[in-house]
């Protein structure tokens, strides 16, 4: 039963996005859940190229990088993790090897000049903490590097052997350290690079982790670690005890594939995504119930191909406002990296809607909350909400 609702809802999407062609437009905005339900979630926009983002070729920036005269002026190779600081979109690329700062204010890019003991091999997990400084975990020199808000290199942990890591996050005077060798977890004092505990350990049972590879923090320091090994995403408290599983091994709303990059929101949802699947979920992190997914494979409006990495974004909504529908509040940005595909970065509004229009007769009175609105997508006629075990 699963299965069949959760079919026909992505082939209800599909259909949606299948009718627009070229340029999002006003008149073909994509929403999920599609109307006449309250939709939660807009599609925006995307970009991969200088002309898309910026309107202009820089041939410097693509010179310098792959050492040749721009062709495509394509800004974006593979985007494997990313962050924001106000009035920048901050992305890991694998293609470059490169951390590239997005200007929304100037409508420029750029990228940081990391060199001699800063100098950067494979960037492949990406963290900007509250005070500015950006962690940068490099998966080839097997360590951390620190850069200060003006993007300098100020200092790194590990020596090259102690881990691979995949992923860093920072909360407080701790550094989470995501080991996909170790299948663990590394705890390290943010001033003397000290190993301070270590959380999970190879194995399948709950606090076990094989080949973790993307980290989240909430608000209270709660860390979310994707188990990708072992098809789920687990919760710990900020001392490093074993909360709970979110998501499990099987087909269906909820189930994993391929898990990747994750965030977690103001209002305790938890965002994955699925290389496998090509698509976004939205989880009750309370519940650990199935909200909502969003995305599809493809390359049209709103369409994922390979998806690596979700992040949100609260600061830079008004950068992308005139992308939403006029019936259409954004609260916060949602923003997606595709490793293929030509939309590279896919940017998503979570919002909700305020019209009152024919389209929305259907649809619940009142401002929907987004458990009320995704179960009934979920739930479909029947009006039961998937077990979450």
């Amino acid at each position: 039963m699963k299965l069949t609702i959760f079919a026909a809802a992505c082939l209800q999407l599909i259909l949606l996005a299948a009718c627009a062609q070229g340029p999002t437009r006003q008149s073909e905005a994509v929403f999920y859940p599609p109307l006449p339900q309250a939709p939660r979630v807009q599609f925006l926009t995307s970009f991969s190229t200088e002309d898309e983002f910026a309107g202009k070729s820089s041939n410097q920036f693509r010179e310098f990088l792959l050492g040749e005269e721009p062709q495509s002026g394509k800004i974006l190779g593979r985007p494997f993790s990313i962050a924001h600081r106000q009035g920048q979109i901050v992305i890991a690329d694998k293609t470059y090897r490169k951390i590239l700062i997005l200007d929304l204010e100037e409508r420029t890019f750029d990228y940081i000049k990391d060199a001699n003991t800063g100098a950067l091999q494979d960037p492949v997990g990406l963290f900007i903490a509250p005070n500015g400084e950006m962690f940068v975990a490099d998966g080839d020199r097997n360590q951390i590097f620190v850069f200060n808000q003006r993007d300098e290199f100020v200092r790194r942990y590990g020596d090259g052997t102690t881990f691979r890591p995949m992923d860093v996050v920072v909360y407080g005077d701790r550094v989470y350290v995501c080991d996909i060798n170790g299948s663990e977890v590394e705890v390290l004092d943010r001033t003397t690079g000290e190993l301070i505990d270590i959380i999970g350990g190879i194995g399948v049972e709950e606090g076990l982790l094989q080949k973790p590879t993307h980290l989240a923090l909430d608000a209270a320091g709660n860390l979310f670690v994707t188990d990708s090994f072992n098809l789920r995403v687990q919760m710990f408290d900020s001392q490093g005890d074993f909360v709970k599983v979110i998501g499990w091994n099987e087909m269906g709303p909820g189930g994993f594939v391929r898990p990747k990059g994750l965030d977690v929101d103001r209002d305790g949802h938890l965002y994955s995504a699925d290389a496998a699947f090509q698509i976004l979920q939205i989880f009750s992190v309370e519940t650990r119930a199935p909200l909502l997914f969003f995305g599809k494979f493809g390359t049209g409006p709103g369409g994922t191909y390979m998806p690596s990495d979700v992040h949100i974004d609260y600061d830079n909504v008004s950068y992308f406002s005139k992308y939403a529908d006029p019936q259409f509040e954004l609260e916060y940005l949602i923003y997606v990296g595709n490793l293929l595909g030509k939309n590279k970065l896919n940017v998503y509004g979570f919002g909700h809607w305020t019209g009152e229009s024919e389209d929305r007769a259907a649809a619940p009175a009142g401002p929907a909350t987004a458990t009320e609105s995704v179960e009934q997508q979920l739930a479909g006629e029947s009006g039961q909400v998937p077990d979450t075990g």
